[in-house]
């Protein structure tokens, strides 16, 4: 059983939830907008309207979904806990002598 949340940690997940809602409704709509924009001013038959808006549609709520998931999984289980086993930390070795990292 997890130790209760102070409210300042809830408060940080509201927020970081709100924000992946938010942020994956906007990229959701500019990724279908731009799509579904051709139908607006492109020369487009009649029948390809339809089957265009639906793939749109279709990649609009995948991408606000890809948004969300990938804002929430960085949530940390409990703030400042600091990185996880799962997370790949790079740490540059120190090369005395050398001037430039790549060489």
């Amino acid at each position: 059983m997890s130790p209760t949340r102070t409210p300042a940690e809830r408060d940080a997940v509201t927020i970081e939830i709100m924000f992946a809602l938010v942020s994956g409704a906007f990229v959701g709509l500019s990724g279908g907008g731009v799509l579904g924009s051709a139908v607006l001013w492109g020369g487009m038959p009649g029948s390809w309207r339809g089957p265009w808006l639906t793939v749109s549609a279709v990649l609009g709520g995948a991408l606000f979904c890809v948004r969300v998931v990938r804002v929430l999984r960085r949530l940390p289980a409990r703030p400042g806990a600091g990185p996880s086993t799962e997370d790949v930390i790079w740490i540059q070795p120190s090369q005395p002598g050398r001037t430039n990292p790549d060489s």
